[in-house]
C-alpha cells in the first residue's frame, strides 16, 4: 500500500504540469498507480449527505483496524484505535489511513502505558464511515457490511486483510518435532497466520475475503483462523508480511 506522503508527493509534481513518466522516475512509484491517482485524485471534505470514501484502498485498511481493535466514541464522532507499541510502522500506516480516508483531519496519539499506543482523531464523518457502530462491544451485536462497503473490499480484498491482521492477527513460526524410522528426532518449523476474535462475523468477514484470493483458512478454536497452507502463507506474505 502507498502512503499518503507519496500521493502527496505525486500530486505535487501533478500541479506542475510533469508527465506521468517523468514522475515515476522521480518517486519511483510505477506510472500505473500514478495514472490512477490522476484521474482519482485525493478530494477534499464532502458536502453533507452520502459519504464515500476518497481513497478506497486507505478506507479498506482502515476498516480492517476498526473492526478488530478499533471503536466510536457514543456520539459517533470521535475513532480510536488501539495498537501494539512495538510495531511503529502500523502505527504509521494506520495514521496515514485515517487522514486520507477524512482529508483535512488530523489524529492525535497517546501512549497510557509502555505497549500500547491510541489513535484519536475526531469527525463527523465516522459515524458514515463506520455504520457498524452501535452500543456494546460488536462481538455481542450482528456486525455485517454494507452494499457501499463489499464493493470496496471486494476490489480490495488484500488491504481490508491487512488492516485485520495488523489489528487482530499475527504471523508466528509453527514449531513440532517428529521421531523418524531411523530413531532420529527431526526438528521441523513452518509459518502460519492467526485472526483472532470474539466475533463469528468478523471472523466470517475474514474468511470471507481470504476466500476470494483464493487463501486457504481453517478454524483452530472458536475464536481463532489459521493459515498454514504453504501457499496460502505466501499468498498473505505478498501483502502482509511480519509486522513492524
Amino acid at each position: 500500500m502507498r502512503t499518503l506522503r507519496e500521493r502527496r508527493e505525486v500530486n505535487k509534481w501533478i500541479a506542475r504540469g510533469a508527465s506521468d513518466y517523468a514522475i515515476a522516475g522521480i518517486t519511483g512509484i510505477p506510472r500505473g498507480t500514478i495514472q490512477h491517482w490522476r484521474t482519482k485524485p485525493l478530494r477534499g471534505p464532502q458536502s453533507p449527505g452520502r459519504w464515500r470514501p476518497p481513497d478506497a484502498a486507505y478506507y479498506a485498511y482502515l476498516l480492517g483496524l476498526y473492526l478488530g481493535d478499533g471503536c466510536l466514541s457514543p456520539g459517533g464522532t470521535v475513532l480510536m484505535i488501539a495498537l501494539d507499541a512495538r510495531y511503529p510502522g502500523i502505527v504509521d500506516a494506520a495514521e496515514e489511513a485515517i487522514e486520507a480516508t477524512v482529508p483535512g483531519i488530523n489524529s492525535r496519539r497517546y501512549q497510557p502505558i509502555d505497549n500500547l499506543v491510541r489513535l484519536v482523531a475526531s469527525s463527523a464523518r465516522w459515524r458514515q464511515a463506520f455504520p457498524q457502530h452501535g452500543p456494546g462491544r460488536k462481538h455481542e451485536r450482528p456486525i455485517q457490511l454494507t452494499a457501499w462497503q463489499l464493493r470496496i473490499t471486494t476490489s480490495f480484498p488484500r488491504e481490508l486483510l491487512r488492516g485485520l491482521i495488523h489489528s487482530d492477527g499475527c504471523r508466528t513460526l509453527n514449531r513440532f518435532k517428529t521421531k523418524l524410522p531411523s530413531g532420529r528426532v527431526a526438528s521441523y518449523e513452518y509459518p502460519r497466520y492467526f485472526f483472532s476474535n470474539l466475533s463469528d462475523d468478523i471472523r466470517g468477514i475474514f474468511c470471507q475475503h481470504c476466500e476470494l484470493l483464493g487463501i486457504r483458512w481453517t478454524q483452530s478454536n472458536p475464536r481463532n483462523i489459521s493459515v498454514s497452507h504453504r501457499k496460502s502463507v505466501a499468498l498473505m506474505d505478498e501483502f502482509i508480511g511480519p509486522k513492524c
